[in-house]
């Protein structure tokens, strides 16, 4: 059995096997889904079993030259390109093209994964393209994208599409646990549920203390307070430790508007607590208590508009103080009612 790393993609890593192990390769494959849900991790397995000398159809040895230096990432035949800087740049796919032209240096197949194709611009997509509808014989291309529909309709076509989805949150805990033993349950179904089903994205939180974060910034919005002044000069005290996590604002405020959707959907549901996200459920108790359908309703644009000035590159300290400042007062607006 092979891809036994890949949890919860029944379909894609199905596919691949049978692939495997037939022999029946296709020249070009397009693993495309979700950021995080295992794309690059199958592909790398594929790699190693292609490149493996002892179980070319089923799974590395482990124990061959082949292996031992696709472990080391010093395999001759195996190629690996990563977008440089923002994007994969045509020189990449360029450099790409010459090196194709020769034949594998040790085995009778070369393995090229390019990661994020999505990001390519059209002049890099139409080399790549070429080197797609002409195909260098002896050689794979393994392409990852989180979406494959930026990418032109003809490289598409030209690949074998393997399917990747979001994993059930159980099975994203699941991984994360075995990932890291020192994570508790409730702290890997929290991850699992603010990831969306990504353990990638999962284990960057966790690596983050995104989740330490984010519960300080829940109770800090949540918190009583005793004036109009007190509860400015909190909300300011937030926008100003949120505003410093340059790597995790953008991510923050994600999770912000997964919350302010769960409160919604609690009210909607009239949902008990031991029916709501374990993760959060202390905090939607205390906010459906002060948010109404329509106050909920004008949070979650305030966020959506603190995250279009980002995108926009407004000053992270204002947008962050507008924001935070606007989310007590919908609170008070409530109380007053």
């Amino acid at each position: 059995m092979i891809h036994t790393e890949i949890l919860g993609q029944p379909k894609a890593t199905r596919l691949l096997g049978r692939a495997l192990a037939s022999s029946r390769l296709a020249h070009a494959y397009l693993l495309h889904g979700p950021d995080g849900v295992g794309k690059t991790t199958a592909a790398l397995n594929t790699a190693a079993t292609l490149l493996c000398r002892n179980h070319p159809a089923s799974i590395p040895c482990g124990d061959c030259a082949g292996c031992a230096k696709f472990a080391s990432a010093n395999h001759p035949d195996f190629l690996r390109i990563r977008p440089d800087g923002a994007t994969i740049k045509i020189s990449q796919i360029r450099t790409l093209k010459k090196e194709l032209s020769f034949p594998p240096l040790e085995s009778l197949i070369r393995v090229v994964l390019i990661e994020d194709v999505h990001t390519m611009r059209r002049e890099a997509a139409n080399s790549l393209l070429k080197m797609l509808e002409e195909p260098p014989p002896d050689n794979i291309l393994l392409l990852t994208a989180d979406d494959y529909e930026p990418l032109l309709e003809t490289i598409v076509s030209r690949c074998q599409l393997l399917p990747f989805y979001h994993l059930p949150l159980e099975t994203t805990a699941h991984i994360l646990m075995r990932l890291d033993p020192d994570l508790d349950e409730d702290e890997a179904g929290t991850l699992a549920a603010l990831s969306g089903g990504s353990p990638g994205r999962a284990g960057a939180l966790n690596s983050e203390n995104l989740l330490q974060r984010y519960n300080t910034v829940m109770d800090g919005l949540l918190a009583d307070h005793d004036s109009a002044a007190e509860q400015t000069e909190a909300a300011l005290f937030l926008a100003a430790t949120t505003a410093a996590d340059r790597e995790g604002l953008e991510t923050m405020l994600a999770l912000l508007r997964i919350f302010f959707k769960e409160v919604m959907s609690a009210i909607l549901r009239d949902a008990d607590q031991a029916s709501l996200p374990s993760y959060m459920a202390r905090h939607i108790v205390r906010a459906r208590e002060r948010w109404n359908l329509a106050q909920l309703s004008d949070t979650i644009q305030a966020v959506d508009l603190a995250r279009h000035a980002l995108a926009r590159n407004c000053n992270r300290q204002m947008v962050c103080e507008v924001l935070f400042l606007d989310l007590p007062a919908n609170i008070g607006k409530n109380h007053a009612g």
